[in-house]
């Protein structure tokens, strides 16, 4: 059927044919085929699909819209990070279609993955009396909802990890004693609550020796790099691509570098390079391109055979994942992921996970491999956060002074009636897998603070729990010898690296409580901090502790702040308190 046109061909319908055309060839163009790990020395760029202009200029290639709206507007993101890194001079780009997008603040949380665990409830010292959990060093619940609020976004519960927000920020704990038993110091301080008046918090500090840069052993180091599509958006390829370069400055001639990347397929970028040749290794971090699906399960397979060519025995053999988390190719569930990743554990090659991502990211995933491969999980909402991570934490990322440490607590009854954990919630342990060596829990990498807070009940005072109605139901009287000078009894079992069997440090918790005032500033500005994770989370334990009474007491614990961190922390209190039903006031 013939259709009757105009004497001339309209320009809409040319440029309409010409996208047309360009989609055939996106779809039609051949995929680049997996590179055996073992035929490459430095392998090319990765080259994206779909037709160039030359082959040095990757082509954008054309949006295909989704019937999600929130899909759409993660598209329309990407396709201005591409429009806006130009073409070369002399060069034709594809006209791509650059709709407006709606603001990035008005995006919905919902593509964040996360997974969260029941707060820990009041228990009675009297048949409960010991606490035990695996510490954590992970700190990208607090900057993972830093960069939520900094956007204006609502903050779900299950992104809260307080644990994770109190290990952000340095603490003045006194450092192990040069030739010391033990890898790390402990410290511990009683003081008034700031939210209850009956109640204390005790605030348990622990710090890891931290030894020169240039006394660790050399380090055998795999950078696995998502460059999925999913990674195209500026806070998630080139927050990598920035703060891996920077890390770079800190390697050694002793390390050994190698990178693998994986988006529908996987390759070694570049095989394993001695730390000095700095300039081959920042070239392979600039070639990063992002496009294509999430094969994360075979990058990580391919990782790890990269990792054990290059093992250094005695050495730091490590992973450093950096992803959105975004896996949807191939093995994605967290549960497979995790045994691949503690299977390799026991080989002696720990995980770490650099997250990064802007509205869409797996927090869940990220958290609970590094976990499983004994490492870190950081979240990089900034290039200026990786540089935090990767160069002036550089030996605490890398090396750990002790593995699967756990701490348990016995309360005296004599002294404490009631206690609650603060955070660690998905971190407890059965009392019985303290002295199990089998059991998985932390590690601790040198130079790490752990700070973990319980907030108690003494005796005599009035509690969070009802008293029992039958006299046969009521815990018995303290007698005998109550020990009324110890709050409680720590005990700390970890291992030392490369050792099976576990050592035990234990000391005694001084009942010397001081008031809120007269303490050190670290403990005043760990209360604030746990405050406020509690009041993200709707914690019921703050009464009328509000934001305006979070930000006078965390002004009262600045202290030093020599990197502005807490001073940082004073704005993201406003910017939550914004979000609540009541603001702060002005001022």
């Amino acid at each position: 059927m013939h259709l009757p046109c105009s004497a001339g061909p309209r320009p809409g319908r040319i440029l309409t044919a010409a996208l047309l055309a360009l989609a055939l060839a996106a779809c039609t163009a051949p995929q680049t085929r997996d590179t055996p790990a073992g035929d490459v020395a430095a392998a090319p760029a990765p080259v994206p699909a779909g037709p160039v202009p030359a082959p040095a200029v990757p082509t954008p290639p054309v949006p295909v819209a989704t019937p999600s709206p929130a899909e759409a507007r993660i598209a329309a993101e990407r396709r201005l990070a591409r429009a806006r890194q130009g073409t070369a001079p002399g060069q034709v780009a594809a006209p791509v279609p650059r709709p407006l997008p709606p603001r990035v603040q008005d995006l919905p949380y919902s593509h964040v993955i996360t997974q969260g665990a029941a707060p820990h409830p009041v228990r009675r010292v009297a048949t409960d009396p010991v606490s035990t959990f695996s510490v954590d060093v992970d700190t990208g619940s607090y900057t993972s909802v830093r960069g939520l609020l900094q956007r204006g976004l609502a903050v779900p519960r299950e992104a809260v990890r307080v644990e994770e927000m109190l290990n952000y920020f340095s603490y003045d704990y006194p450092r192990p004693a040069a030739g010391a038993a033990d890898p790390f110091s402990v410290h511990a301080e009683l003081v008034p609550s700031p939210w209850n008046p009956h109640n204390h918090l005790l605030k348990i500090g622990i710090q890891a020796a931290d030894p020169a840069k240039d006394t660790l052993p050399p380090a055998n180091l795999v950078f696995l790099v998502d460059v999925s599509g999913s990674m195209a958006v500026p806070q998630a390829l080139p927050v990598v691509q920035q703060s891996l370069l920077a890390f770079v400055d800190e390697l050694r001639e002793q390390d050994r570098v190698s990178i693998v990347t994986y988006s529908a397929t996987t390759r070694v970028l570049l095989a394993s390079v001695p730390g000095d040749r700095k300039e081959l290794i920042r070239e392979a971090i600039r070639s990063l391109h992002a496009s294509g699906s999430t094969a994360g399960g075979a990058g990580l397979r391919l990782a790890y055979q990269q990792a054990r060519r290059s093992y250094i025995p005695g050495g730091i053999n490590r992973i450093l994942l950096a992803t959105d988390g975004d896996f949807n190719v191939g093995v994605t569930g967290i549960d497979q992921l995790k045994q691949i990743v503690a299977a390799e554990r026991k080989s002696g090659i720990g995980l770490s996970t650099l997250g990064v991502g802007l509205v869409r990211y797996n927090d869940a995933l990220m958290e609970q491999i590094a976990d499983a491969g004994d490492g870190k999980y950081s979240f990089l909402d900034s290039v200026a956060e990786g540089r935090k991570v990767l160069v002036q934490e550089f030996t605490s990322t890398l090396a750990t002074v002790a593995s699967d440490v756990k701490l348990q607590l016995e309360f005296n009854p004599a002294v404490v009636k009631e206690y609650r954990l603060i955070g660690y919630d998905n971190r407890q342990l059965a009392r019985e897998d303290f002295n199990n060596d089998r059991v998985d829990a932390g590690d601790v990498g040198a130079g790490h603070r752990v700070t973990a807070l319980y907030e108690l009940t003494l005796q005599g005072r009035p509690g969070l729990l009802d008293e029992e109605r039958y006299p046969a139901n009521r815990p018995a009287a303290a007698s005998g010898d109550t020990r009324a000078g110890e709050l409680g009894w720590l005990k700390i079992r970890y291992k030392r690296p490369g050792e099976a069997r576990s050592r035990l440090l234990e000391q005694a918790v001084a009942n010397a409580p001081k008031p809120l005032a007269e303490a050190g500033a670290d403990v005043r500005f760990a209360a604030a901090v746990a405050a406020y994770g509690q009041l993200l989370q709707g914690s019921p334990y703050l009464g009328d502790f509000g934001w305006p009474q979070v930000l006078e007491l965390a002004r009262s614990g600045l202290g030093a702040d020599p990197y502005g961190q807490r001073r940082e922390f004073l704005t993201l209190v406003q910017r939550a308190a914004r979000r609540a039903p009541r603001e702060l006031p002005e001022g």
